[in-house]
């Protein structure tokens, strides 16, 4: 049993997680700070309040705080946005894999036609390798 986890503990993927994972929690932070120190001073300088924490609706003599919600949702879209534009960054900069042949080109008329092509259907010659 001792093998098997320390067989699970040295997988690539757990090390790769346990990275992501503590990459998101610092990232988390800075998002943390910016929606706080400058998209709260912005709005906080739109509103007049300034905090989040101190926004609620008052109904009858209840008390709906709606302040740390915004907050939430507003940390939120911003990490999504910047893990959409990490990722997009990403795929333009990784290799495009290439797919599998499924053309090759005619040796006569040098239109593509199918792999497993006998004839070539542009101008009908017999293909090499092909007995008709």
């Amino acid at each position: 049993m001792l093998k098997e986890f320390k067989a699970f503990v040295m997988r690539g993927n757990l090390l790769e997680l346990a990275a992501a994972f503590i990459m998101g929690v610092a990232f988390a932070g800075v998002v943390g700070a910016f929606t706080d120190g400058i998209v709260g001073g912005i709005i906080a300088a739109i509103i007049g309040k300034p905090s989040f924490s101190s926004l609620e609706i008052t109904i009858n003599d209840g008390h709906i705080l709606i302040g740390a919600f915004l907050q939430a949702c507003i940390n939120f879209v911003l990490v999504a946005f910047v893990l959409f534009l990490i990722v997009r960054s990403f795929n333009r900069l990784r290799p495009k894999e290439e797919a599998a042949a499924t053309t090759q080109p005619c040796p006569f008329c040098k239109t593509d036609i199918a792999l497993d092509a006998t004839r070539c259907p542009n101008c009908t010659s017999q293909l090499a390798g092909t007995s008709a």
